[in-house]
């Protein structure tokens, strides 16, 4: 079979690699430049001028994301050496916080919240028997509840030290507005799943080098097209069967488009479409529409350089991030293969200007890590990084009509809006084409 696949990130990229997997032909129709959609390297400049190779906001893997891990092995690279793996931490700069050992679950969560740094007794005893609770209810609750519902029960100290980063981290939306359900299962995989579940993944190379170009080298050994800059206008229903994509015939189409790009080619799609499959198009568009967005904002920040070459005592710290201090995390890209003194804060669900919050992090670095003289050098602003994970969100479906399926982080599944996410929901959509074109 013919399949294309629109949109080179990494739904698209799993997509893709699936369908050759299974022994068919893969056209990949990417509209910039470069592959990795919201999870891609961009070029920049130092204080001095030289060039800089960083990503369009940072991110952290984790040890649970059992897809991510195998599709990167698959196109020929190594996750040990493009991923420095960290058990779980949410240490502050001042040394509170938290750290798991390096123990089996759920063992590693035992010890590490009883070792916990800063906190009352009857704290750690809180969230011990919240855990448990959790764990004992299968990680399950009602789907109308959102986190901080969930955590009702818990110290106003741990919800802001250790569930609030978390849930940011992991769901990109506010506790009180966060799924409670999808938290949860966050949870259950990584830091209640199999050993080293919980494990940080901090990228030590570019993003586009940790899976999508190195996806779009092993597809076009493989045979596949990956064609960049080229943004396809229509996808319309073949009266011979099949799909037509910008007048090319397929046997089958993925989106892996944004959500927004993929409402707007099926919307355009069911207009000249059979009734049968133009009403449910019109409906799958519209479930994709109402999508709410988040948006992540990441802060590349340089300072003089130690001799010891670190400006942080970890590669990663949380931060205390209240309105005039945005930031929850802060990376030294230094310690994980990046130029000596290049920091990376990290703000999700932004608000404000770039300028504004540029100068907003640069005192929060002041303030909470005593750098006085750090100068921004790269601001990244992804107004649509992730969608908003709310309670009883109605996500869309991956199947759109026989031979046409959509994949992305977004799509219908367990998990919110994360790498594992995508690669997940590509890996299912390349697979399900190729055996249900027709079905």
């Amino acid at each position: 079979m013919h399949i294309a696949i629109i949109g080179a990130g990494w739904a698209g990229m799993a997509a893709a690699i699936a369908a050759v997997e299974a022994g068919h032909h893969a056209t990949v129709f990417e509209a910039a430049r470069s592959v990795g959609g919201r999870a891609r390297a961009v070029l920049a400049s130092d204080v001095d001028g030289a060039p800089l190779r960083l990503d369009n906001g940072q991110h952290i893997l984790i040890g649970a994301y059992a897809e991510s891990l195998r599709l990167m092995r698959q196109v020929g690279v190594d996750p040990d050496a493009a991923l420095l793996r960290l058990p779980l931490a949410l240490r502050f700069a001042d040394g509170s916080g938290l750290q798991w050992p390096e123990l089996p679950p759920p063992w590693d969560a035992v010890v590490g919240i009883a070792r916990a740094r800063g906190w009352h007794w009857r704290d750690r005893l809180a969230l011990l028997r919240t855990a448990h609770a959790w764990q004992r209810a299968r990680f399950a609750c009602a789907p109308q509840l959102s986190v901080a519902a969930l955590c009702t029960a818990l110290p106003p100290r741990l919800v802001a030290e250790f569930i609030d980063p978390l849930c940011v981290a992991a769901l990109n939306t506010p506790a009180d507005q966060a799924s409670g359900q999808v938290f949860l299962r966050v949870l259950q995989d990584s830091l209640f799943g199999g050993r080293g579940g919980s494990n940080l993944l901090l990228p030590r190379v570019d993003l586009g080098e940790v899976f999508p170009e190195a996806a779009a080298r092993w597809l076009r050994a493989q045979g596949a097209i990956v064609r960049t800059g080229l943004r396809v206008q229509a996808v319309l229903a073949a009266p011979q069967g099949g799909w037509s994509v910008d007048g090319t015939l397929f046997d089958a189409v993925v989106l892996a488009a944004p959500s927004t790009e993929a409402a707007r080619l099926v919307s355009h799609c069911a207009q000249t479409a059979p009734f049968s499959m133009a009403v449910p198009m019109c409906d799958w568009a519209a479930c994709a529409q109402a999508l709410r967005f988040e948006t992540i904002t990441t802060v590349y920040a340089q300072g003089p350089v130690r001799p010891d070459g670190l400006l942080l005592a970890a590669p990663m710290l949380a931060l205390r991030s209240h309105a005039d201090h945005p930031a929850q995390f802060v990376f030294d890209r230094g310690q994980l293969g990046g130029p000596a003194g290049l920091l990376a804060f990290v703000v999700s669900t932004s608000q404000g200007e770039r300028a504004q919050l540029e100068q907003q992090v640069l005192r929060q670095a002041r303030a909470e890590l005593g750098l006085a003289d750090l100068r921004a050098v790269q601001t990244v602003v992804e107004k649509r990084a992730t969608f908003a994970c709310t309670p009883g969100l109605q996500r869309p479906a991956a199947q759109i009509a026989p031979g046409l399926w959509a994949c992305g982080d977004y799509i219908a599944g367990p998990y919110p809006a994360t790498l594992e996410g995508a690669a997940r929901s590509g890996t299912e959509a390349g697979r399900s084409v190729g055996g249900n074109a027709s079905a």
